[in-house]
């Protein structure tokens, strides 16, 4: 199934819990993540594998399986591989030779390699470019406990600016950004995906309901911005200038990606 590159939000919801995917739905995120990974305790995986389903809405329902090597993984895959969500998420995305095993075995749902530890980071290129794989997501939480650094928007730069590549050099959609951990602070949440968008990212993976409109307003062009397009794309279609700007084709691209993003709901 092909997804839509317009991911803003994403809304995590613990596979365990029934009663909120529905009220993740309402909420308003592009997709939906039901989470079999780090939301749900050991003995409750199978649980709630028995608990998958994407009856719930219309909007793209994703599932987070364990990573290779753990011993919910294989259940996870097979699970997935009759619900047919509209993608899976792979944590701890490393090994080219073993993404590509997964993917074989979800035929035709779309495969997300969530990308969160130092191997990853280094193999991101080789990642992207498997044809199986049609979205990277930075884990920068992991990444950081991987790394031993501290979670910090300067210093993860490279490793955000590596997948903004990886995925450009592959012709895939941009990445999505990680979460935002602290749940209280709008502001700090919203530096984050304007960091993000800034730099090449289209989306973020939220954690909680009131996390999606702030990431989607900070993944929108603001009034500001469509103002700049519309002066752009008004000058003509040679060299001009604008405010001040030498305006040519690369800027008249960017403009025109621009207002196309603010068209999205």
């Amino acid at each position: 199934m092909v997804m839509p590159d317009s991911l803003r939000t994403l809304l995590f919801v613990p596979a365990n819990r029934p009663e909120r995917f529905a009220k993740a739905a309402a909420v308003g995120p592009d997709a939906v993540i039901l989470d079999l990974e780090d939301a749900v305790a050991g003995e409750d995986k199978d649980a709630a594998r028995a608990l998958l389903t994407r009856d719930f809405t219309d909007l793209p329902v994703i599932v987070r399986i364990n990573p290779v090597g753990t011993e919910w993984h294989e259940a996870d895959v097979r699970a997935a591989a009759a619900l047919r969500p509209s993608a899976v998420i792979l944590p701890k995305s490393e090994e080219p030779a073993q993404i590509a095993g997964v993917a074989a075995c979800l035929a035709e749902v779309a495969l997300f390699c969530l990308v969160e530890t130092a191997r990853g980071i280094a193999a991101a290129r080789d990642i992207a470019a498997l044809t199986c794989v049609q979205r990277l997501i930075f884990g920068s939480v992991d990444y950081c406990a991987d790394i031993g650094m501290a979670h910090n928007r300067d210093l993860l730069l490279p490793a955000r600016s590596e997948l903004v590549l990886a995925a450009r050099l592959a012709g895939i959609a941009a990445p999505i950004d990680g979460v935002t951990t602290r749940l209280d602070d709008p502001e700090e949440l919203a530096g984050d995906a304007h960091h993000a968008r800034a730099l090449g990212m289209a989306g973020k993976l939220c954690i909680h309901p009131r996390q999606v409109p702030v990431v989607k307003a900070a993944f929108a062009p603001d009034a500001g911005e469509i103002a700049w397009a519309t002066r752009v794309l008004a000058s003509g279609g040679g060299a001009a200038s604008v405010g001040g700007e030498m305006v040519d084709a690369p800027v008249r691209a960017r403009a025109r990606a621009i207002l196309a993003a603010a068209q999205l709901p």
